[in-house]
């Protein structure tokens, strides 16, 4: 007869049932994503100034012109709007785009204004300039 040898499970060491768990990943790597990312980083290093050079511009577009908008509105603080003519206009502005301003008056009509023509503005409280 055969010699017949039992077979019993091994045991695994827990550091490869650990090992065996665990996926693996994979960043997708498209060379248009790659080669644009690279040229991206030698832009950006190539701005920023070594040292105490030239400072870069502001950014294009800071929100400070939104935020004071929206104080302005919230608080709906009386506003003198000076047009580009001389002209003042008093009232409140209710709101605002790209664009225009669109000012209630108490008094008179609502004013809808266009940016450009606005030479300043300032609280009604305050003195220009």
């Amino acid at each position: 007869m055969k010699d017949v040898i039992e077979s019993m499970p091994t045991e695994r060491p827990v550091e490869q049932e650990g090992f065996a768990n665990r996926k693996l990943i994979r960043p997708s790597l498209n060379r248009n994503d790659h080669n644009s990312n690279h040229t991206q980083a030698a832009m950006e290093r190539r701005e920023r100034p070594a040292g105490g050079g030239k400072k870069l511009p502001p950014p294009e577009t800071t929100n400070a012109e939104n935020f004071y908008y929206q104080k302005q509105m919230q608080g709906k603080t009386p506003m003198v709007i000076v047009l580009r003519d001389g002209e003042e206009i008093h009232g409140v502005i209710e709101w605002y785009d790209k664009h225009c301003l669109k000012v209630n008056r108490n008094s008179q009509a609502n004013l809808i204004i266009y940016k450009p023509a606005i030479k300043y503005m300032y609280k009604e409280g305050e003195n220009s300039r």
